[in-house]
């Protein structure tokens, strides 16, 4: 499917690895002009050895300073801006709820809800300026269902879905639409890092993890970085411009979160 986005301006927050790498060499392969950031100096050093035409800086995007000048800075480098895709997130800790400390919970916070209101309120002013204005939100199936020992997280995801259907109805008459996609297990190091902790926590072994995760799924295998790359392409593309305002789930049907 063409999905006519040669030349479009995107931002991808931390597009170093995993599904953002995955969103930024989707978009490129499209044609798109694409600007991303990462913690990660050694993944900012990789992006632009291996995509040059990628405008890209290392940036903490709990840092709503560094966030607004980077945007700032990317969105003068592409000439604009159509679509921003808020994919930044880190796993936060695995523990009970009397075991997590303040400063874990505030940053998981922070990288996985606050940094998507930086960056919108940095970009909005840009994204009306656009004929096919688009923002992108990725949440997680922690979204949508309880996560125990995961309350952190959970918590910043479901934050996400708010912040995604409250933005589709305040900037829908400027025609920017605004939605959320939700994966749900997704192959890599993360998931394989987050099982790995539930695990020892629980006292019982990788494989039984995992068996009773995928015993909640509908369609028993990991979500790709290539699957959530797909749904953002489509939903940066005109042939997505009356979809607004929605949390799509990209999950196998995920029912419960174990």
């Amino acid at each position: 499917m063409d999905l006519n986005l040669e030349g479009s301006k995107i931002i991808v927050s931390a597009g170093g690895s995993g599904i953002g790498l995955a969103i930024v060499q989707g978009f490129l392969a499209e044609g798109a002009k694409v600007a991303t950031c990462d913690i990660s100096p050694e993944l900012v050093s990789q992006l632009r050895q291996n995509y040059p035409r990628v405008y890209c800086k290392e940036v903490d995007v709990a840092d709503a300073q560094a966030v607004q000048k980077f945007t700032q800075s990317a969105i003068g480098q592409l000439g604009g801006l159509d679509c921003l895709v808020n994919n930044a997130g880190i796993a936060g800790p695995t523990s009970p709820i009397e075991e997590i400390q303040q400063t874990d919970w505030e940053r998981c916070l922070s990288v996985c809800l606050s940094s998507q209101y930086f960056f919108t309120k940095a970009a909005v002013s840009s994204l009306r300026k656009s004929k096919n204005s688009s923002i992108v939100n990725i949440s997680s199936a922690a979204g949508k269902c309880g996560f125990a020992f995961r309350t952190p997280y959970s918590t910043a995801k479901w934050g996400v879905i708010g912040l995604t259907k409250s933005l589709a109805i305040e900037l829908g008459p400027d025609q920017i639409r605004v939605n959320a996609i939700l994966p749900g297990l997704v192959s890599g190091e993360r998931q394989q890092l987050v099982l790995t902790a539930k695990a020892e926590k629980r006292g019982v072994s990788f494989e039984e993890i995992e068996q009773e995760a995928f015993s909640y799924t509908s369609i028993k295998s990991y979500v790709t970085p290539q699957d959530i790359a797909n749904q953002v392409l489509y939903l940066a593309a005109e042939k997505g411009k009356l979809i607004s305002g929605q949390a799509i789930s990209v999950d196998g049907d995920t029912r419960m979160l174990a």
